[in-house]
């Protein structure tokens, strides 16, 4: 299989990417701070809805990531929420009709693994790129939040290629690199305006060349991958201790002075308590195995690994763990840990009952994850793997969503969801189609045939070569 042309960006791209304590009620505060938990953590969201009014697109073919294909289907959105979906259904008074003969409707785009505002555009620019805290093996204690720039000009050419919701990662520099974040892809002032409300954190953990390709360049440990998962180790160690020591805080009578807070070992806690999800960069198979029996030897789950170009060497393992797969079809060889990467990597873990994602690492890729998704479907095909769109769609859709843990909101088309929605100019696995409308909880976001629905970031404004 041939690299991708941008072979030199990807590669710089794999170092980067591959990129709380609450306050208690009024009778804990008369008997000493309470355990630090994830949800009642310090940065809380203050993402609004847009404007919405109700809106029936009429007469397409509706892509509803539940296994459906629907023929002269019509998606009725109401309240920020999904209506209803079906084949000719009539629309109500009071909706906007939109004519979508011949056009198609999917849920919104969801990337599982971006550093959009963390490494913003333009990246060449080093102080644009806040993705890696490359200063220790573990650090756990950073918030990529803390990172993200919301001007990020990528952010809106993300939207105009149909992205609804991202998880911004940091890099994978380190063991671990920090928490994750999960973002609407709405115009915001503040990272807060973006959050996905209540969306679960996520830790970024990273195996393989690039910690100790760091660290063992520094003369330090990990200098080798055993140095890796020792490293691990001790860090659950020492989180599971400091879980137990809040545990007989709370527990107890809360006299004397509680536990001192540490904000690396909080987030470690985290996990082990089920409240953050571990999202792991790991690219060999054999190292996803040993990353799993760490994860049994401690306790937690792994909620997904990330680029897992050889997750089809150990599929039936990965559906029995219920670990998601989150990969490209066609990145390939800019380091050792990729050369066996294939095309049908994706269809393969499909294929055996699994989670598999198609994500993007990459602010270009982001606004082709359909096409990237068209060219993993293809080679399923040429290798007599009969997948339909109908299941390949759920691969930037529902899957993505399962794995950020938001998929009781968003990720497919079904009433009560959140009405983030798609219409495209053609079908999605076209390398013809466009995004040519975009809607986020019901609220018309973007609009291809409207300028004043292509927002462009402020950081634009008087640059040389803005767009129109």
């Amino acid at each position: 299989m041939a690299a991708r042309p941008l072979l030199v960006a990807a590669a710089a791209f794999a170092l980067a990417g591959c990129a709380a304590s609450g306050g208690a009620g009024p009778q804990a505060a008369s008997a000493g701070p309470a355990a630090p938990t994830v949800h009642s953590a310090p940065f809380p969201s203050t993402y609004r809805p847009p404007a919405t009014r109700p809106v029936a697109l009429v007469g397409a073919t509706v892509l509803t990531a539940t296994g459906e294909e629907i023929a002269n289907g019509t998606v009725l959105m109401e309240n920020g929420k999904i209506a209803a979906v079906g084949a000719g259904l009539p629309v109500p008074a009071g909706y906007r009709a939109i004519d979508a003969r011949g056009k198609w409707v999917t849920p919104g785009v969801i990337d599982a693994h971006s550093h959009l505002g963390a490494w913003s555009q333009p990246d060449s620019v080093g102080a644009l790129n806040d993705v890696n805290e490359m200063t220790d093996p573990n650090t756990a204690q950073m918030w990529v939040e803390h990172s993200i720039w919301p001007q990020d000009p990528g952010f809106d050419t993300a939207r105009e290629a149909g992205v609804t919701t991202l998880m911004v990662l940091p890099g994978s520099a380190n063991l671990f690199g920090g928490r994750t974040v999960t973002l609407k892809d709405v115009p915001s002032a503040t990272v807060q305006g973006m959050k996905f409300p209540d969306a679960p954190y996520g830790i970024k953990i990273a195996c393989g060349e690039n910690p100790k390709r760091v660290y063992g360049a520094r003369g330090r440990s990990p200098a080798t991958r055993m140095g890796n998962v020792a490293g691990y180790r001790k860090a659950w160690i020492d989180a599971a201790d400091y879980a137990r020591k809040w545990d007989r805080w709370e527990s107890g009578d809360r006299t004397g002075e509680p536990p001192k807070r540490d904000l690396q070992l909080e987030t470690l806690a985290g996990v082990l308590k089920g409240e953050i999800f571990v999202q792991n960069h790991c690219y060999r198979s054999d190292e996803m195995a040993n990353m799993i029996d760490i994860a049994h030897e401690f306790g937690f789950r792994i909620r997904a690994f990330h680029h897992a170009n050889e997750a089809y060497k150990i599929a039936p393992l990965l559906v029995k763990e219920d670990i998601c797969v989150a990969t490209w079809a066609n990145w390939w060889g800019y380091k050792m840990e990729v050369f066996d990467a294939i095309e049908e990597n994706a269809a393969l873990v499909e294929a055996a009952g699994g989670c598999a994602i198609i994500h993007s690492d990459d602010p270009v890729l982001i606004q082709r994850l359909n096409q990237e998704a068209a060219v993993a479907l293809s080679a399923a095909w040429r290798a007599g793997l009969k997948i339909e769109k109908a299941r390949a769609i759920r691969w930037f859709t529902a899957n993505p969503a399962r794995a950020l843990g938001i998929a009781d909101r968003v990720g497919t088309l079904e009433p009560g969801k959140n009405a983030d929605v798609v219409l495209w100019s053609a079908d999605p696995f076209s390398i013809y189609a466009r995004a040519d409308k975009v809607w986020i909880d019901g609220g018309l976001v973007f609009d291809r045939d409207d300028p004043s629905y292509r927002r462009h970031s402020d950081f634009l404004v008087g640059q040389a070569g803005e767009r129109p």
